[in-house]
């Protein structure tokens, strides 16, 4: 029976344990940006401490080695570096053992350690080595593919609606030339904000203002046809949000909802603090569509590209990547009920600022 008795060894090990994780998770932040990295040499470091061998060298392929603890002869490391590096299988001399670091089945260094060390040493340092690039390539792929996603909502401003804005603006050149130039200041604004560099985040105050500006270009150019009501929450103003969420929510509520219509319609646009979440909401009382239709191109398999679906499951996407399964659009629609769209986001998320 142990109910009630502390058993030493137990306690021992998991005080034991805890510095040995910290000080591997440390070195996994240290490689995050590679073995050439800002912080390699400090990782270096940590492993020699870590596994407690006299000496150990971290390099690339370029062959630039980070040194921590005693060196080891200039000639018997290059001599093992260059062997790992061309071989790319393990190689040792006089004290001096290296192995070939793979990631993702490609070399992408060598990591050597002198003074006699034990394999197993030199293979679970190499396997913390791995791990850790491992991830900071995974990191580096997760952003490129959400910068990619940015770049093509920013590729999908429709040539269309571009044409029929231009083609309003010279209209009123003659007749109406005060409104003419206010539409073309919309315009350039448009612009800036769609195709403009930005850093990942932004405030809802302007996205909201980009939308107003997208709006303003829409109702000259549908005239009657569009009626829009927009509405925020000053609570929600300084939410830090990723670019270009609500622009395109409004722009599909616009073109898929009431576009195909030969009446009138309206877009609605509310944003509003619950709790510690932030909900914007763009709504339309359009043709709608089946419900089946609306979740599969949220998840990204609806074939009909003109329903705006690449649009709609980037944004989703994003958001999830960003905060958490949680977050991220819902989508409420029926054929001839309109559509209605929720956005979903924390008030503050950290590492999340405009």
């Amino acid at each position: 029976m142990t109910d009630g008795v502390r058993l030493p060894w137990r306690s021992a090990a998991r005080a034991d344990a805890v510095p040995v994780l910290a000080a591997a998770r440390k070195i996994t932040d240290d490689l995050i940006d590679g073995l050439a990295g800002t912080h390699a040499r400090r990782a270096a470091h940590g492993l020699r401490r870590l596994f407690g061998v006299a000496g150990l060298g971290l390099t690339d392929l370029s062959g630039s080695l980070l040194w921590s603890g005693r060196p080891a002869p200039d000639a018997t490391v290059a001599r093992v570096l260059d062997e790992v590096l061309h071989s790319e299988e393990p190689a040792t001399a006089d004290g001096v053992a290296a192995v070939p670091l793979h990631v993702h089945d490609e070399l992408a260094g060598a990591l050597l350690v002198a003074g006699d060390p034990r394999g197993e040493v030199v293979r679970q340092a190499a396997d913390v080595v791995v791990q850790a690039l491992e991830r900071g390539r995974l990191e580096a792929s997760a952003d490129h593919a959400a910068q990619a996603e940015l770049r093509a909502l920013r590729a999908e401003m429709s040539p269309h609606f571009v044409y029929n804005a231009l083609t309003v603006i010279a209209s009123l050149v003659r007749s109406e030339p005060d409104r003419a130039r206010d539409l073309m200041l919309d315009f350039a604004d448009y612009t800036r904000y769609s195709l403009a560099r930005h850093g990942e985040y932004t405030v809802v105050a302007e996205e909201f203002r980009a939308v107003e500006t997208y709006l303003a270009l829409q109702r000259a150019v549908l005239g009657e046809r569009l009626k829009v009501q927009v509405r925020v929450a000053p609570e929600v103003l300084a939410v830090a949000v990723p670019y270009l969420v609500l622009e395109p929510l409004v722009e599909n509520a616009i073109r898929h909802g009431i576009e195909p219509r030969a009446q009138a319609g309206l877009v609605q646009v509310h944003g509003q603090a619950e709790g510690n979440d932030c909900v914007i909401s763009v709504e339309d009382d359009g043709v709608g569509m089946e419900p089946k239709l609306a979740a599969d191109i949220l998840a990204g398999r609806a074939s009909d590209g003109s329903r705006g679906g690449l649009g709609l499951a980037n944004v989703d996407r994003r958001l999830r990547n960003v905060y958490g399964a949680w977050y991220g659009l819902t989508v409420e629609t029926e054929v001839g009920a309109g559509t209605r769209v929720v956005v979903r986001l924390p008030r503050f998320q950290p590492g999340v600022l405009p």
